[in-house]
């Protein structure tokens, strides 16, 4: 039988007693947290590519990936999950779990310029930990061969004779190409009528038909059509010329200072992923970058290698956000 001794504790010595578990169990689980983290990866990473295979953003995903690979150790499968220009894989993607073990191979396409476009169930700016741009993507300036203009100037020149007469594809309503053209009309003072396509391949087979007049397209779009005879490509919308283009001047070049209509990809994972996961992966696309297998074969799509840092890469959504909403602006483009 217990007897009641009448002796009672010290609330002070009560409370000392009660952190003292609290801080034993938090050692527990922070150590139970940092052993979990110093074992990723110990599993696939999947990486969701938001567009149909052989695109750009598709092959840039899947050189990723395969660097991931073999930098972590783990495979790191491919899965093309298109839908709702982007918005499918990269919400799927927001709504994962911030393991390290979701990515998203984003776009520029997603990250900044859909917020401006559609009503979205997540918030590039809030939902996701960017990891790296592993890639930029300048927009490039082509026109039929039979306008007879080699230049920038000409082609704005004679879109000023045919006001409202001449007409440019693009890859859809609401697409960077689509955009970069109303960017460029706007600057320039002139006016085209708009033919949207599904997708780049026929918008720039509409360009090679001459069906239409210009096209504001990806280098990787032109690339294979060089030398053909059938277009001009007059400008690239980027910051500096590209080696894959390296004789074709600027836009700013030609007489319009300052003007970028850029894109880029990279990956990035869910918010909440531990950083030390994100700083291993950026670190490795760091390294990626100065391989020179790796920067010809993102050459070659007409891409600029870039690998950034993950606060280079929230950097460029922070500087591109207004770019790309004035442009939604000027084209008066809305999805649904």
């Amino acid at each position: 039988m217990l007897r009641d001794t009448g002796i009672r504790p010290c609330p002070k010595v009560l409370a000392r007693l009660a952190l003292a578990a609290f801080a034993a169990v938090s050692v527990t689980s922070a150590g139970g947290t940092a052993k979990a983290q110093d074992k990723w990866p110990d599993r696939p990473i999947r990486v969701l590519v938001p567009f149909a295979p052989g695109g750009v953003t598709d092959s840039i995903g899947r050189l990723s990936a395969e660097w991931l690979g073999k930098s972590l150790g783990q495979p790191a499968p491919v899965e093309n999950r298109s839908g709702a220009n982007g918005a499918i894989a990269a919400e799927a993607v927001a709504r994962s779990a911030p393991d390290g073990y979701t990515l998203l191979t984003a776009s520029a396409s997603q990250m900044v310029m859909l917020p401006a476009l559609m009503q979205l169930n997540f918030d590039p700016a809030k939902d996701f930990a960017p990891v790296s741009i592993v890639a930029s993507n300048p927009m490039v300036l082509a026109v039929s061969s039979s306008l007879n203009v080699t230049t920038l100037k000409d082609f704005v020149a004679l879109a000023k004779v045919q006001a409202g007469k001449l007409d440019y594809s693009s890859a859809g309503n609401g697409s960077s190409t689509h955009l970069a053209m109303a960017l460029l009309m706007k600057r320039a003072g002139i006016e085209m009528q708009h033919v949207p396509y599904r997708g780049g391949a026929p918008a720039m087979q509409a360009l090679l038909t001459g069906e239409v007049a210009a096209y504001f397209g990806n280098p990787s779009d032109m690339i294979p059509h060089l030398g053909g005879g059938r277009i001009h490509v007059l400008a690239v919308a980027g910051t500096e010329r590209i080696a894959s283009l390296p004789g074709v001047p600027t836009v700013a070049e030609s007489g319009y200072p300052e003007f970028r209509a850029e894109t880029w990809n990279g990956l990035a994972a869910p918010a909440g992923t531990p950083a030390a996961a994100i700083r291993r992966m950026a670190s490795a696309l760091g390294e990626a970058c100065a391989d020179a297998k790796f920067r010809d074969s993102l050459e070659r799509l007409g891409t600029t290698p870039v690998c950034s840092t993950p606060e280079a890469f929230a950097e460029a959504m922070r500087r591109d956000a207004p770019l790309w909403q004035e442009a939604v602006r000027i084209s008066g483009a809305r999805l649904e």
